[in-house]
């Protein structure tokens, strides 16, 4: 899901206005496509947004395509689980919007990706790929039904709970005719001094085709009536919103009183148009917007990634077509000719009842009491100075024992710190780092081109195709290279997703290795809205192992031989499904079998069918899955042992855990070193899909430390209690949201955590 900080609204965004603009308010049911209505007709008394449905399909006869849930409908629903946030009452009221812009962010990202995807295997033909065995024309019909009811959901939020409670606050949007004199006066300077100058209306004609529209760009079409200056009978013509103006105009002090009212730059495009076309009459004017595939094609055996890279980028924006929003209101005869020009039919037309793209609708507001309370993110006692000798470095702490950082209740500073000390550090010789998402502006790629213009021997490997921070990658390549630093882009066909740091430094003794791994990006952005975990330590077996996995993605030969570590594309998968065995070997031998994964995704079929097998044997599983699952639990038979369950808050959890009891009679805390059977953890970088598991680099690393593992595994057990952001996954598909039962106090993972870590200090 991409959650992202709200931030003012800048020339980069783009955001329409429907909703604000008095001609442009239809308040109209959205069209629906055509098609099937088994979905329809199972939520048709359950528009709570309390449960989230999947397609009424299955009818279980022990079908091998039946065990399995599709895993673009299971994407869609988690989220729709987003989309719930936006309706639920316990988050504050400038939150429910934020979710609202996140869910319209994630359905722009799952049609540019996903769907175009999907599009692309039907026109190759209609074949089945997927585990489920569903045809690709099937997936997308019920994508199709799914989105639109989820839109039309959207939009009902929108109009009949967040607005008028946003206008309860003062916070307002003004349509058109609620300006007074004075402010139509200034909007209507503020159009010709700012707007007029970078607009380009484009007349459609035998001279001016269609113009070829930019991916997610805001458009206006405009019917028209009379002759131009050349004496032209011109219809239709299309003007593009300018890209480089903000979306959202705050009119000023003056004229609101200090308030938070607003006009949005398609409303002030709407109000004069006609100033566009000085001798015609404008008879309509429709905002559209057209959604692109967005994915990148790049072949393996490129000669310069990043030189493909950027030429790649360039095509991304003209993609082909895969989606067409257009206002409810939109005459019938231009919406056929939008179909008609991009090749789209009904199950691509969306008809919103208010603004176009509600994603650029961000917001900036000073107002506590309708956010979330704030807080301060901790440091880690063992970095903190009061717990730290007198003289100690940081090194020298976590020589004593190994540090876990869970963000964002902890501070993502220690690792920055870390670096920025290593930099400077006279006895540091070489920093090691993997980067997947970050920017030349990062404290921790500042760092690092510090430490290489100091001298250090700074190597970065740098995954330049990253989704949508391929161009960003490019750019912090370039600056680390400047620098001095050693760059590499990592295994072609193989992207880096494994979070590794590395710092050699000539201590007292001998040369000692310290690092850092993560199940999250170096982001500090990120670390303050994901929930992540990092281990620093010096333990040398894992140290050696990180220095063997680096030297691998620099240099040739053999897959490294790790001690402690697990490896995609190596050893990780093998391991996983050895692991689920021995689970299986100790319930059939008496003991107990107990396994808890928290990842973002389950989609691999080997994996889904030894849980299977595990189930089956008595072992008791439970899933705590961000979005995708492609596993059916509580079958009857089949899953009887397995519980699956999503946790939807205030953070995006991101953090990846497994464990397996391994025989141990009590899974609340590790054992005394004389147990005969010990428990096993490992938190890792790696989702267990199939791209993780074989097509990326990726590491899970053990949990050796008592400590760390006993803090660990009390966190996924309270993620097991929450019964406030948590779901559950039935046989059928359908995710329920968990309430307290009756007597049972409210219990939010997130919170505690929140409590436990940052108000107590812990």
């Amino acid at each position: 899901m991409p959650h992202a900080t709200p931030q003012p609204v800048n020339a980069d965004d783009t955001v329409t206005s429907t909703f604000f603009e008095s001609s442009d308010f239809p308040n109209q049911p959205p069209v629906m496509p055509n098609n099937s209505t088994e979905y329809l007709a199972s939520v048709a008394n359950t528009d709570s947004l309390q449960a989230i449905h999947y397609p009424n399909i299955f009818e279980y006869n022990e079908n091998p395509s039946e065990l399995y849930f599709n895993r673009e409908l299971s994407l869609l629903q988690f989220h729709q689980r987003v989309l719930a946030q936006a309706a639920n009452p316990r988050h504050p009221l400038l939150e429910r919007l934020l979710f609202l812009i996140i869910f319209s962010s994630n359905l722009d990202e799952f049609f540019e990706i996903r769907v175009a995807g999907l599009m692309q295997k039907l026109q190759m033909g209609d074949v089945a790929s997927s585990i489920d065995g569903m045809l690709p024309s099937k997936v997308l019909s019920y994508i199709s039904e799914i989105a639109h009811h989820a839109v039309a959901q959207q939009y009902r939020i929108l109009n009949d709970e967040l607005l008028p409670a946003l206008a309860e606050q003062d916070i307002r949007y003004l349509k058109r005719d609620e300006l007074t004199p004075e402010q139509a006066k200034w909007v209507k300077e503020y159009f010709e001094e700012q707007v007029v100058p970078v607009l380009t209306p484009i007349s459609i004609d035998p001279a001016h085709p269609f113009p070829r529209l930019v991916n997610k760009s805001l458009n206006f079409m405009v019917s028209l009536d009379g002759k131009d200056g050349f004496g032209r009978e011109i219809d239709l013509a299309v003007v593009p919103a300018p890209r480089s103006l903000p979306r959202v105009i705050r009119l000023p002090n003056e004229l609101t009183g200090g308030k938070e009212h607003h006009i949005m730059l398609t409303a002030v495009i709407h109000e004069h148009i006609g100033e566009l076309f000085p001798s015609m009459q404008v008879t309509g004017c429709h905002q559209f917007r057209l959604t692109r595939n967005a994915d990148l094609d790049l072949s393996d055996d490129v000669e310069d990634l990043a030189k493909a890279l950027e030429g790649e980028l360039e095509n991304r924006r003209f993609g082909a077509k895969v989606r067409l929003e257009v206002t409810t209101n939109c005459p019938r005869a231009i919406v056929e000719y939008l179909l008609d020009e991009f090749g789209l039919g009904e199950e691509q037309l969306y008809q919103v009842n208010g603004p176009v793209n509600l994603t650029r609708l961000l917001f900036d507001f000073k107002i506590p009491k309708l956010r979330y309370q704030p807080f301060t993110h901790m440091i880690p006692k063992p970095f903190r100075r009061e717990s730290m000798d007198k003289n100690e470095s940081v090194f020298q702490t976590i020589r004593k024992q190994d540090v876990l950082v869970h963000h964002p209740f902890h501070a993502f500073a220690p690792v920055v710190n870390l670096l920025r000390q290593a930099a400077n550090d006279p006895a540091v010789l070489a920093i090691k780092q993997t980067l997947y998402r970050s920017g030349t502006n990062s404290e921790i790629v500042q760092a690092l081109a510090e430490a290489a213009r100091n001298g250090k021997e700074v190597t970065a490997v740098i995954e330049l195709r990253a989704r949508f921070d391929e161009k960003s990658n490019i750019e912090v390549a370039n600056l680390l290279q400047q620098a001095g630093a050693v760059v590499v882009y990592g295994i072609v066909g193989y992207k880096t997703h494994a979070k590794l740091m590395m710092i050699v430094r000539r201590d007292e003794d001998k040369i000692r290795r310290y690092v850092h791994l993560g199940t999250g990006n170096y982001h500090a952005g990120n670390a303050k809205m994901y929930t992540d975990y990092g281990l620093f330590t010096a333990n040398d077996a894992i140290t050696e192992d990180v220095h063997k996995i680096f030297n691998e993605l620099t240099g040739m030969g053999k897959p490294a031989k790790l001690q402690k570590l697990l490896h995609a594309p190596f050893t990780l998968h093998d391991k996983l499904i050895e692991f689920i065995d021995d689970e299986i070997k100790h319930v059939k031998a008496g003991r107990q079998g107990r396994i808890i994964i928290k990842v973002n995704a389950l989609t691999e079929k080997q994996l889904i069918d030894k849980l299977y097998e595990a189930s089956q044997a008595g072992v008791q599983v439970d899933l705590i899955t961000r979005s995708m699952c492609c596993l059916r639990p509580q079958l009857a038979g089949v899953s009887d042992n397995i519980r699956v369950r999503s946790i939807v808050g205030r953070f995006l959890e991101h953090t990846r855990v497994y464990y397996f009891a391994n025989g141990s009679l009590d899974d609340t805390k590790t054992k005394d070193k004389e147990q005969k059977f010990k428990p096993r953890l490992y938190c890792a970088s790696a989702d267990w899909m199939e791209r993780n598991l074989f097509n990326r680099v990726e590491v899970a690393f053990p949990i050796e430390d008592s400590t760390v593992f006993n803090r660990i595994l009390e966190d996924i057990h309270n993620y097991l209690r929450d019964n406030v952001n948590a779901w559950e996954l039935d046989a059928k598909g359908t995710w329920t949201a968990i309430q307290p039962k009756e007597g049972e106090p409210a219990f939010s993972a997130q919170e505690f955590l929140l409590q436990k870590i940052v108000i107590n200090k812990s």
